[in-house]
């Protein structure tokens, strides 16, 4: 495993570790990866980069989303404060903890409807064998 790439930017597909996700969809049953591709995806449902989920609606679903960590992530995370708005929709969403971030403050921290669960340890994205370089946290837009 390329651990340089693991710790820059330069890969944004890291799978979803699979117990992680079993855990939150026991919770909250999901109905759509917004940001998957044929061999990533945990939901039947799913966007891949070609269907670009940013433009896609949500509406009605339970959205599980682990967004490219690259710059767009800021794109990502009020995608899913816009969409949650819509009825019957919740979206849950993976991202690094980066409590300094103007994505953070203005869609995430001290919002209506959102709560923040951060997680101790360091997950294991994809098949990697070493732990993230950075803490996450799951956000929940209801």
């Amino acid at each position: 495993m390329n651990t340089e790439v693991m710790f820059s930017s330069k890969a944004m597909d890291w799978a979803t570790p699979q117990d992680f996700f079993n855990q939150l969809d026991s919770e909250f049953h999901f109905t759509l990866d917004p940001c998957a591709n044929q061999s990533n995806h945990k939901c039947a449902h799913y966007f891949t980069e070609t269907d670009d989920g940013l433009k896609q609606s949500w509406g009605g679903q339970t959205v599980f989303c682990n967004p490219p960590y690259g710059k767009a992530i800021k794109d990502w995370v009020k995608k899913c404060f816009e969409e949650a708005k819509q009825p019957n929709t919740t979206v849950v969403l993976l991202i690094p903890a980066r409590t300094d971030t103007a994505y953070f403050h203005d869609y995430i921290y001290l919002k209506p409807n959102v709560e923040i669960r951060f997680i101790r340890g360091r997950l294991k994205f994809g098949d990697g064998k070493n732990s993230a370089p950075f803490p996450s946290m799951v956000v929940i837009f209801r």
